[in-house]
């Protein structure tokens, strides 16, 4: 059944027991979350095909498939949770470089950070004060930064903090200035994640015109309906309406998985 997971999934799903913090690919929504979810779809769905349908038994019938959206609503949720993550991650490289441009360590520019995010976010359960302060943690316990990072990269997925893990690790093992190469790293990622910033701010306006347009043909049949009745008729008591009609909700269907497509861009 779509609404639940089965045991295996479950296991599948569920990160490793012996990670101190969560892994960020991975979101176990509770039986609430997955009924109320379940629920509101189902409202949508039946709401939409009784528009377009005017049929309350093939309404409930499509309603069923709300029973997947739980699965979609859980890979929003952990994008999003990544998407905040990347961005809290350049306050951190922020606060990094300025520390490590004034001469301190690299330990003690995380301990810094930790006082700096604290300030940029009050609420003591965000997901970057947790992570530096597990990774403070680990360095009291003579643990290296890098291999500190190196965790965090493995469980965040994220391109760019796995990319300043991966500069640290080289660094250790060449070598190599640490503390020139880390500001550098610091600044190239910086600029990336403000690129993405800028290109998401220009897309919003787009965005809110697709939702628009998505919702323009169902405010057209719904129009029409109330204001001409006997014209659109045949549409819903009709096989060869109800054909033209389930037509036109897929080719609508696929204007908006392509035009989503279209504004989903990766830097």
């Amino acid at each position: 059944m779509g609404l639940f997971f089965n045991e295996k999934e479950k296991k599948r799903d569920k990160p490793a027991a012996n990670n101190a913090l969560e892994d960020y690919d991975f979101y176990c929504m509770t039986e609430k979350e997955k009924m109320l979810w379940f629920m509101a779809a189902a409202v949508v769905i039946f709401s939409l095909s009784y528009i377009f349908y005017h049929s309350v038994v093939f309404s409930a019938i499509l309603s069923l498939l709300a029973l997947f959206y739980p699965r979609i609503r859980t890979r929003k949720i952990i994008e999003k949770r990544k998407n905040e993550l990347n961005l809290q991650f350049k306050d951190l490289l922020y606060s990094i470089s300025s520390s490590l441009s004034a001469g301190k360590s690299i330990e003690m520019a995380f301990r810094d950070a930790l006082r700096d995010l604290e300030v940029l976010y009050p609420d003591p359960d965000t997901s970057i004060i947790k992570e530096v302060q597990y990774i403070i943690r680990k360095i009291d316990v003579n643990e290296t930064v890098e291999s500190a990072l190196a965790d965090l990269a493995r469980r965040s997925h994220i391109e760019d903090i796995e990319n300043f893990a991966d500069v640290m690790q080289t660094c250790k093992r060449t070598g190599g200035n640490m503390i020139e190469v880390i500001k550098n790293a610091s600044n190239i990622i910086n600029d990336k994640i403000e690129i993405k910033q800028e290109i998401s701010t220009m897309l919003a306006e787009r965005k809110f015109e697709q939702k628009v347009l998505n919702a323009f043909p169902v405010l057209i049949v719904l129009f029409l309906t109330f204001s001409a009745e006997d014209y659109i008729a045949p549409i819903f008591n009709t096989w060869a309406g109800r054909l033209s009609m389930t037509v036109s909700v897929i080719l609508l269907g696929a204007a908006y998985f392509i035009s989503k497509k279209i504004m989903d861009i990766k830097v």
